[in-house]
């Protein structure tokens, strides 16, 4: 098998990882009328357990310690990916099922490009921007529909979901300029471990749940947090990233396939077409020219 091959399916393997993170929270989470583990336990808990593998991690490959000038972006990737992220996607899926989440988080690329190009001084086109324009617009007239004419408190926080996992990557992105994106991703966890370790134990939940409630849990920690990157840079470095990146674009759509046999939702015509909708606007805008300022 040849080394695009091989990158091409650990890139669409690390993209399955990650579409099963919305219905494996939700599981997790449960819902209002039936809640399960607590939001903020999940958030703090699948953190540390990620944690305390990436340092096994870094010890086995004696990684060294990152400089100082580091230590700032890693924190802010800290703030985006281990704690914004995954605490407004908790809070939102406890009120909206998987599928409505799926789509309005879409356009996650987008963001991050839109994010990228602020911070890195970057001169977006007319047409990029035109496309992100209308991806918001999609979320927001799919949310809108969804809620009878009108947005739910749940999309504010899956908004803030996409613009944490933005923030956090653009800073992580730069780091791995002079560090392997392996590593960053494991240093993150482990700078967050200090805090993440005693608010798992402090926040661990005194009512029972059920055992599908932890494999959630158990599946976010481990798979979605932590071994999903190293499926993904590894098959990014092996075929090439402008070519297996795009598999990524399929993410929001496994997304809702996913949540009908993991939590039994129905999959309505209507949210596939806004689904491939945002797919094909995401898909559109990132192939939009974008200059550095000079």
């Amino acid at each position: 098998m040849s080394d695009s091959t091989r990158g091409f399916a650990l890139g669409t393997l690390g993209v399955v990882i990650f579409a099963m993170t919305l219905p494996m929270t939700r599981l997790a989470v449960g819902d209002m009328a039936d809640p399960q583990l607590p939001p903020a336990f999940v958030t703090a808990g699948r953190a540390a357990v990620a944690g305390l593998l990436s340092a096994l991690y870094l010890l086995a490959v004696r990684a060294g310690v990152p400089a100082r000038r580091h230590w700032p972006a890693l924190a802010v990737s800290a703030l985006g990916t281990v704690v914004g992220f995954p605490l407004f996607l908790a809070l939102a899926l406890r009120q909206v099922d998987a599928m409505h989440a799926a789509v309005v988080t879409g356009v996650m690329p987008l963001g991050t490009a839109v994010v990228a190009a602020l911070v890195l001084r970057q001169r977006p086109s007319a047409g990029f921007w035109a496309c992100a324009v209308l991806g918001c617009a999609l979320v927001l007239g799919f949310a809108a529909w969804q809620g009878s004419g009108r947005l739910s408190p749940a999309d504010g926080l899956l908004l803030l979901a996409v613009l944490s996992t933005s923030v956090g990557y653009v800073a992580g992105a730069q780091v791995s300029v002079e560090m392997p994106a392996k590593r960053v991703i494991c240093w993150v966890l482990v700078g967050s471990l200090p805090f993440t370790l005693p608010a798992a134990l402090w926040l661990w939940p005194q009512a029972p749940a059920r055992a599908s409630a932890w494999l959630g849990f158990g599946y976010v920690s481990v798979f979605s947090m932590w071994l999903g990157f190293f499926a993904w840079y590894r098959g990014l470095a092996l075929g090439g990233v402008v070519r297996v990146s795009q598999v990524q674009l399929l993410q929001p759509f496994l997304a809702l396939l996913f949540a009908v046999p993991v939590l039994g939702e129905k999959l309505q015509p209507l949210t596939v077409v806004f689904s491939l909708a945002v797919i094909a606007v995401v898909f559109i805008g990132r192939r939009m020219p974008v200059q550095r300022r000079v």
